[in-house]
């Protein structure tokens, strides 16, 4: 192995122990000593790779939007319209935060007002709750009369909040769950047409992307990413 290739290891495995004691801790409570123990570094090593917390916290935030920006667009190639890759990328987006701790706690540190300069991954997912359902409307998907921005902002307030109670109750995060909210949702918001197209349970696309975005953001993330310093 290239000291390259050790050095991109090592940052990836500070992530993602990162990841676990911000979800765990808070940003506020979290050590850097406790990031450096559960990757099995000294903090020198730490500090090779970041300046400081907040940079530690910024790099997780960036490799969970990388990730979720890849799962999406991915999503949107495979699906046949724009409503369903809406409800797949929803379940995608569900699938990562039960089984990604990068995701979670990128959500939590970009969600709960914490100090870090990175990208907003609810703003992300309003931008893409958006985008779908104007590309939805200007496919004539949706019911007509219905209130685009009201769609929008009903969407993500419901999606958010599965986010939110399923750091304490998975179940809120299950694809049952997510689907009895499409159940309810998609008759009021689709077109009869295109309703008879969608499936609340989320197609194969969903869990296709998502796994090949959660390998891709994991290479992508230590690859892109140097220290100042070198590694």
């Amino acid at each position: 192995m290239t000291k390259q290739e050790r050095a991109t290891r090592t940052r990836q495995t500070l992530i993602r122990s990162a990841a676990a004691v911000f979800e765990r801790h808070g940003y506020a409570e979290a050590r850097l000593v406790l990031i450096s123990a559960g990757a099995g570094v000294s903090t020198g090593a730490l500090h090779f790779h970041f300046e400081n917390k907040a940079a530690v916290a910024e790099a997780v935030v960036a490799q969970a939007s990388h990730g979720l920006r890849d799962m999406a667009g991915a999503i949107r190639c495979r699906a046949d319209t724009a409503l369903q890759a809406l409800v797949d990328i929803s379940h995608a987006l569900a699938e990562r935060l039960r089984e990604d701790p990068v995701t979670r706690a990128g959500f939590r540190l970009s969600a709960d007002g914490e100090p870090v300069v990175a990208p907003d991954l609810r703003g992300d997912w309003h931008r893409c709750v958006r985008e779908l359902m104007e590309e939805a409307a200007t496919a004539g998907a949706l019911v007509e009369g219905v209130p685009r921005e009201e769609a929008v902002a009903v969407t993500v307030a419901a999606t958010a909040g599965f986010e939110v109670l399923g750091r304490h109750d998975p179940a809120w995060l299950s694809p049952y769950a997510l689907t009895d909210f499409w159940r309810l949702l998609l008759p009021r918001l689709a077109a009869a047409d295109a309703l008879a197209l969608i499936d609340p349970s989320g197609t194969g696309a969903a869990g296709l992307a998502s796994a090949c975005a959660a390998r891709g953001a994991a290479v992508g993330a230590g690859a892109s990413s140097r220290p100042a310093s070198g590694a």
